[in-house]
């Protein structure tokens, strides 16, 4: 006799989304298994600047089923977030097997094979939470080998205070460009200069001390014929015209890159301010290094000490997934907020995309998709197996 039993399934990543992904699975009955490349959770999040607040208000800023704590105000701290994703991995109880980084993907007759350094999986369903941020890109400019000064990727950038009393160029004026900026203005650093094609779409994080991202709801239901104006008109209004200090804006509307590129647009927190008092400067595109100088399109140069890349992050799924037909030319998911793939059943994606309330909320959104989906076709496929997964030799953690 055949008997109906939860499909089993493995997580990617134990960050923020995989942890949401899982629970959705956890709360429906099915079983899942985290697999996560680093030796604990949230490991990503312990490196960033210890003075880091999220630009995401609190009460967008939790996962289901777990309050996040109290204290920060409306803007978690970079410790608190730590502390929120340990909690809420305990909080969730799934298996964690740690040192798990993922080698290779296949089908087999199960669904999907999985080769990591600590064995082999085989489930029904895979789903990818590693997010887009997996991979620092670090352009490749004429003569930077030759630099006698720092360069390093805004993943890296660590407590700001090591930059007070030199000359720091930041390249790239998007979201990462400007959160760096925000940190910089904060502190003490002898000169700040922003090298870039185009401005950010960006609005302030408060107005007459309200947090404007607690509106962030309301944006997400305009649609774009609405949205686009919206934010170029906030950002008109309450920060001026940018490009009478060097930032011109960029050309398409800071709704249309989110919704079709996931790029969200930039919250200032003293960076506009910094520039406007004249302790940031804005130069052209980078054309070149030569020894200590950093060449520009325009012939200008300037001396820096520290070159920090905000230029951005790749997926890192390319040599794993290739093959598929599930990534677009830039690396990343064609279905990346747990959309169902009609040629790829059993493998989803989740996180690589954020909406205005912010990836917290993206998480919830893209896990009970997922869960869902899974969720409904376990009823309407019955099974005999009495296991579709099958674990290493391994104790988990």
């Amino acid at each position: 006799m055949e008997t109906s039993i939860p499909e089993n399934a493995l997580v990617i990543g134990a960050g923020l989304t995989g942890l949401a992904c899982a629970e959705a699975l956890t709360r429906r009955g099915i079983r899942v298994t985290i697999l996560e490349a680093r030796g604990r959770v949230a490991e990503p999040w312990r490196n960033r600047h210890p003075a880091l607040k999220l630009n995401i208000h609190r009460k967008f800023a939790r996962l289901p089923g777990l309050a996040p704590p109290k204290g920060d105000g409306p803007f978690l701290k970079r410790d608190s977030v730590v502390a929120y994703i340990e909690s809420y991995a305990r909080h969730i109880g799934a298996p964690i097997h740690f040192g798990a980084e993922v080698e290779a993907l296949s089908r087999d007759a199960a669904g999907w094979s999985v080769k990591t350094a600590r064995g082999d999986y085989h489930a029904a369903h895979v789903i990818f939470a590693t997010g887009n941020d997996r991979v620092p890109v670090r352009p490749d400019w004429p003569g930077q080998d030759s630099f006698t000064g720092e360069i390093i990727h805004s993943a890296d950038l660590g407590d700001v205070r090591r930059f007070d009393g030199r000359k720091v160029l930041v390249v790239g004026a998007g979201n990462s460009g400007t959160d760096v900026l925000n940190h910089l203005s904060r502190n003490r650093p002898e000169r700040g200069i922003v090298s870039g094609r185009h401005g950010p779409a960006v609005v302030p994080s408060r107005v007459l001390g309200f947090p404007l991202h607690r509106l962030a709801r309301r944006f997400e239901a305009m649609p774009l014929s609405l949205l686009d104006p919206a934010l170029r008109l906030t950002q008109r209004l309450l920060l001026g015209d940018l490009k009478r200090y060097g930032l011109p804006s960029h050309p398409e509307g800071g709704g249309t890159r989110l919704r079709r590129d996931g790029i969200t647009p930039a919250l200032d927190d003293g960076f506009i301010a910094a520039l406007k008092a004249g302790r940031v400067h804005v130069v052209p595109e980078i054309s070149g290094f030569h020894g200590d100088r950093v060449e520009f399109r325009d012939w200008s140069s300037c001396k820096p000490d520290v070159v920090i890349c905000a230029t951005g992050y790749r997926t890192g799924l390319e040599t794993l997934l290739g093959g598929l037909g599930v990534l677009d030319a830039t690396g990343r998911p064609l279905h990346p907020m747990g959309q169902v793939d009609p040629a790829n059943p059993g493998l989803w994606f989740a996180g690589f995309r954020e909406p205005f309330t912010g990836y917290f909320d993206g998480a919830r959104i893209a896990g009970d998709r997922i869960a869902r989906a899974i969720a409904a076709g376990s009823r309407s496929r019955p099974r005999t197996q009495k296991s579709l997964l099958h674990e290493p030799g391994v104790a988990a953690e």
